[in-house]
């Protein structure tokens, strides 16, 4: 059953929305959720994705700038669409919710009709500007591409990590869509919440299927990964008694063969901007894509680092094997000893 999209109403504790907004969410089959307070609102921003954030500053001038600076300050918050109703006195007061990151500043005293349009166009720039994932609410490629932009302009030390499910399209074979709708709603929350707890600045879309990407300082790097690899395989309990007992079940390939599918794992590649500037999204995407597709060559849930330059054309099935063991935090040879080792990698479990 498909939900009817929301729109968060915060005015302080007393505060009653407007008719014309409640009317104008009617007539949109939209449903109107009201929260009186400030912890609420992020708690919600946050559990949930909102058509549409409408702070009333009526009443609660500062309260309403102040949260609506909080929201857009939040990397994991800011693509929600935000308008600020604001009193008609004093003056300057639409200007003060521009700067505090208002997409529409909804002015008292405005005529019905120019309101409802204004929050129809508000609707209409937020679908066209924000892709989310409609399974995991999380941003889409538009996002993605924007994040890596800013990070490549920074100049900061980033990382950039490309996760991809193992043997999800068998998971799903077996246990239906809907069971694999979970495990990817499941992964999805763990990324989310692991890079948000240790890297606040840090960023995650989904791309679509079974891929999603993080990006983050790369001082939080291995904190972030070493704590999201053992949490995966620690709640993958999707699957039967008997199937998590024996470490694998039976599958068939395309051409019927019967063969064992391991347990579901978790492959992260991971590009970094240490050893030189990348010049596009691009170019940062294929490199972080490519380490995603060498990791998942290495058994067990694992994390890889690039350790080639931006400008290198090596590719990483060129580098010489990598160090993998059951444990995390193993990495190989130091390049600067081996010049053709080009690949950190690191292990929360090996094959089984």
């Amino acid at each position: 059953m498909k939900h009817a999209p929301t729109v968060l109403y915060f005015g302080g504790p007393n505060a009653v929305p407007p008719p014309v907004l409640q009317a104008f969410v009617d007539s949109h089959d939209m449903v109107l959720v009201r929260q009186g307070g400030v912890s609420g609102v992020l708690d919600r921003a946050n559990r949930a994705f909102p058509a549409c954030l409408i702070l009333d500053a009526t009443g609660t001038v500062e309260q309403a700038l102040d949260l609506c600076r909080r929201i857009k300050a939040d990397p994991f918050t800011s693509i929600i669409p935000v308008a600020i109703f604001v009193p008609s006195e004093p003056p300057g007061l639409s200007s003060r919710g521009l700067e505090a990151g208002a997409d529409e500043v909804l002015r008292e005293g405005l005529a019905e009709r120019e309101l409802e349009l204004r929050l129809e166009l508000l609707l209409r720039r937020a679908a066209r500007d924000v892709s989310v994932h409609p399974t995991t609410r999380l941003p889409g490629t538009v996002q993605i591409e924007r994040d890596l932009a800013g990070r490549i302009e920074s100049g900061s030390p980033f990382a950039v990590c490309y996760a991809d499910l193992d043997h999800f399209k068998e998971f799903n074979d077996r246990y239906s869509y809907a069971q694999g709708d979970r495990v990817i709603l499941l992964t999805a929350r763990i990324l989310r919440d692991v890079v948000r707890a240790l890297a606040p600045d840090g960023f995650v879309g989904h791309i679509g299927g079974d891929d999603f990407i993080f990006s983050l300082a790369v001082d939080r790097l291995d904190e972030v990964c070493g704590e999201i690899l053992p949490l995966f395989d620690e709640v993958m309990y999707q699957y039967s008694e008997a199937d998590r007992s024996a470490g694998y079940f039976l599958g068939q390939d395309r051409r019927g063969t019967v063969h064992r599918v391991p347990l579901m794992t978790l492959s992260i590649g991971v590009v970094t901007n240490r050893l030189g500037q990348f010049d596009h999204p691009a170019q940062l995407g294929e490199r972080a894509a490519e380490m995603k597709a060498f990791a998942k060559t290495v058994p067990g849930s694992v994390y890889v680092v690039d350790r080639r330059s931006p400008a290198s054309r090596r590719l990483a099935s060129d580098e010489a094997p990598v160090d993998v063991s059951g444990s995390a935090g193993v990495e190989g040879t130091d390049p600067e000893n081996d010049p053709s080792q080009g690949i950190e990698s690191h292990s929360e479990r090996s094959a089984t």
